[in-house]
């Protein structure tokens, strides 16, 4: 899996933090305060999914779904309003609760011991991930990501969102280095369509949120793991 690789790439919510969920949840409260409506947070989670990639390629793919939102909820605030208040909401979350799932900083300093060039790859707002970079305890005490990452690409870094692999291309550029000498880690399908995209192997690390794709998501990768535990030990029999 790794043995003749140089970089890996890790895709941030859903694969090394545990955030999807919390995501639905903001959107939870989001919907009942333009729209007073109760929605499941999966449903919620499948529509932003889908909205989102169909605004993969217009320059503010959160402000159009904020208002996808406006018209689907009636709501009377603009769409830059909803976004606003989405990231209000958001804040608690994004500074104090979101973690990375149980084990993923153990298999990055690993990895990273091991002398692997780590990236990441997020349709993630760069706002956000200015957040965990200075403000989250949680991330910074396990496994600060300037000081761990050589790369960061979030959603300000390219012009079109996974499954479009510009971003995974953009890294390899700068690096110089080729599709085979890398490995992406994704949780989703759009992030597995990315790596397929772009010609890369692509190992899937289980996020329930996905369980909606999960056939497809397997036939489309070339390794899956329920947790990083179980990748670690992968990595170390196949490095030791």
């Amino acid at each position: 899996m790794i043995k003749n690789k140089k970089l890996i790439i890790f895709d941030m919510d859903g694969t090394l933090i545990d955030s999807v969920g919390i995501w639905n949840e903001i959107d939870v409260q989001l919907i009942k305060k333009i729209g007073n409506r109760e929605l499941d947070e999966i449903d919620i989670g499948k529509q932003r999914d889908t909205k989102l990639k169909e605004y993969s390629k217009s320059e503010d793919s959160y402000l159009e779904y904020c208002g996808f939102l406006k018209e689907k909820y009636q709501s009377n605030l603009s769409k830059e309003e909803i976004k606003k208040l989405r990231y209000e909401i958001a804040d608690n979350y994004l500074k104090n609760i979101i973690d990375y799932k149980p084990n993923a900083e153990k298999v990055l300093k690993y990895l990273k011991e091991k002398g692997y060039i780590l990236a990441i790859a997020s349709t993630t707002n760069d706002h956000t991930i200015e957040i965990y970079k200075k403000h989250n305890t949680n991330i910074i005490n396990k496994a600060n990501l300037e000081e761990t990452f050589s790369i960061i690409y979030s959603k300000g870094a390219v012009k079109e969102l996974k499954p479009n692999p510009e971003v995974h291309y953009k890294i390899l550029k700068k690096l110089n280095i080729k599709p085979e000498e890398c490995l992406i880690i994704e949780d989703s399908l759009i992030g597995v369509e990315a790596a397929n995209n772009a010609n890369i192997e692509v190992a899937v690390m289980y996020d329930k949120y996905s369980n909606c794709n999960r056939e497809k998501i397997n036939q489309l990768s070339q390794y899956q793991f329920d947790n990083f535990e179980k990748m670690l030990d992968y990595v170390k029999k196949e490095l030791e």
